[in-house]
Order: C-alpha cells, then structure tokens, then sequence
C-alpha cells in the first residue's frame, strides 16, 4: 500500500489536464486491505488529481472480507459504488470455485452496505460453473432479484476456461464438467429475458442496469477513453499508447514508477481495431460520426464491405439514437450471441 500510494502520488504531476470521473479499486480483493488505507489512498487521489464532483468511486468487495464497520469506513471515505462478487448463491457452487464465503455471508454483505447508505450496488454472477444445471443458475439470479432493494446493476459471466489454470487443468483431465453448450446458451439467453423482465436494460454484452446505473469507469474501456492504471500488473491507456506495471511484487516494491512493461504505442489501424470491436461490446454501438472525427475518413471505406456482409447475415443493424437522432451500427441479438466471430472481422 506504501507503495501504491507513492505511485498514486508521483504519477499526478503527468495527469495535471485530466478530469478523474472515475476511480475504480478492483483486481484482486481490495476489500481485505485495512479500511484506513482505503481512506488513505483515496485522500491522496482527492489531494493530487482534479476529481469530478460527481465522480464514481467503485471498490470490489467480496462477502466474508468486509463488515458493516468497515462498509461504513468505505463509505466515509467517499466511495460511492460497490462491486460485489457473489457468482453464486449455492454454497456447494461457491466451494468448487474455492470462493471463501456463504450465501448467508453475501447477504449480510449485501445488507450492511445498504444500511451504511450505499444507494449504487452491483452483483457478479456466473454461469456455465462445473456442476451448474439450469434451474441452479436460475435459482441464483431470482435470489439477487429478490434482494430488498434489488441491486442497481448486475454482471452476469459465464465461466471461460482458461489455459494455465486449475479448472482448465481438471477439465483437460476429465475430472470437471461443465454444463454442456446448449445448457450454457439456455442460462444466456434466460439470463437476458429475466433481467429484461425485472427492469435491467443490458447496455454490454455481459452487464446489466437500472436507468442510470451503467458502469461508468468500465464504458469509459469500451469507449477507449484514457485510464491510469496503478498497483502491480495494473494496464493503462494514454495517448493511445497501452503500458502496464509489473508483475513482480519484488520489482513494483523496489521502484513503483518505473516499473512499466509492454509499452506499445498503437498505429492507426490498431485504434480502428479497438474503436470498433469495444464499441461494438455496448448494445449501443458505435457512432460512425465519432469515428471520422477521430480518423479523418468515413467508416464505410475502412469497414464497408465487412459491415454490409454482417447486416446480410443479421449480425449488425444500422439504427437512429432516440436522444439526439445520430447514426449507429451495433450488433443485433443474434451479432450479440456471436460477438466474438463478429468482432474479428474488424481486425485490419
């Protein structure tokens, strides 16, 4: 923390023109660090960046690391949206996952940040889990629906199985099952209809609100607005050049603002890319408009051909924004469900 603070601290002086709108403490579990580090570290970021008025202010919490004592002292010290990672409200489901808490712990989680005022509360669950039938999933998000109040904002994950890691190990190995493909597209798409019923418009491929409760720090990625990344491993965008800390605990602890890897300043066609496939991750889409503000040439020579072939298969559609009447092409249902093979067709 000594040295996260000391990175926060010599890293302003480049971030003078920036306006902070938001701040997010997340990767890992920043619950378990003492609140009074928290009030610390977000004194500093107060002292030394210009900080929106309104900004949101996101910590991740997992249940069984917090108590009502310490929500109250995240709340006193500013932060104004909590990110709680439940994933499933089955205990034996949380165990598979090596997850160190209960339901019951949840809700008392859950229940003591409504109590020490926060008004702006987002949920992580997870389908596709080894041993997760439909009806277990749909258990679990009635259980987050019928919460008093119900969260502001969900983000509902299905489980990738990742090289290099243990489930993946198991699974290679015949010793964990996932739920099959189509069980896996069922919770998908019964995911997106009980959300829909209950009032959460889905603005992202895998995130869900209440009007006026999107994320704003993670549509600021999508949107490819700059963001410091600080803390060990954490990425940055600037200038659009992309950088990241080390990994190393030892070499962060040794030298936490010099410590910067993988710096990759992107071409023009890289920003294309990524303007494109994380703009199209939002159900909003992207702006033809903002695209040639930002490249100096209209979208159709660049993607023309790639766009009308996805429109012809009913992957894209090209619609008019009700608020200010502008232009937009996003993915329709059926791009959304294949966003991935919809996606690298942008890749130049």
């Amino acid at each position: 923390m000594e040295a996260l603070i000391l990175e926060t601290k010599e890293r302003a002086e480049a971030c003078r023109e920036y306006l902070v709108t938001s701040v997010f403490l997340g990767g890992g579990t920043p619950s378990v660090v003492e609140s009074v580090q928290i009030e610390e570290l977000l004194g500093v970021v107060k002292e030394y960046y210009r900080l929106a008025p309104d900004a949101e202010l996101t910590i991740e919490v997992n249940p069984g690391t917090v108590d009502k004592e310490k929500l109250a002292h995240f709340r006193g010290a500013g932060l104004t949206r909590l990110s709680i990672g439940l994933q499933s409200a089955n205990d034996e489901e949380l165990r598979v996952l090596g997850r160190i808490h209960t339901w019951q712990q949840f809700l008392e989680t859950y229940q003591g940040a409504r109590e020490v005022g926060f008004t702006n509360i987002n949920v992580d669950v997870m389908s596709a889990l080894p041993g997760q039938s439909l009806d277990s999933y749909l258990a679990t998000l009635k259980k987050v629906l019928s919460l008093t109040p119900p969260p502001e904002h969900i983000s509902a994950y299905s489980l990738i199985l990742e090289e290099g890691t243990p489930f993946f190990e198991m699974a290679e190995a015949g010793r964990l099952e996932p739920p099959d493909e189509d069980t896996d597209r069922a919770m998908y798409h019964e995911t997106k209809r009980l959300l829909a019923l209950a009032g959460y418009e889905r603005y992202e491929i895998s995130n869900y609100a209440k009007e006026g409760f999107a994320c704003r720090h993670n549509c600021g990625y999508w949107r490819r607005r700059d963001y410091l990344g600080m803390g060990l491993g954490a990425a940055s965008l600037i200038n659009n050049t992309r950088f990241k800390n080390t990994c190393n605990t030892e070499r962060y602890l040794e030298d936490p603002t010099g410590c910067r890897e993988d710096v990759e300043k992107l071409s023009r066609e890289e920003q294309m890319e990524e303007f494109m496939f994380l703009g199209l991750r939002l159900t909003e889409g992207v702006d033809p408009a903002e695209f040639a503000h930002c490249f100096g040439c209209r979208l159709e020579n660049i993607y023309g051909g790639v766009i009308e072939k996805n429109i012809r298969k009913g992957l894209l559609y090209r619609y008019q924004r009700k608020e200010d009447g502008g232009d937009r092409l996003a993915l329709t249902d059926l791009g959304l469900d294949v966003s991935n093979y919809v996606m690298g067709q942008f890749l130049l």
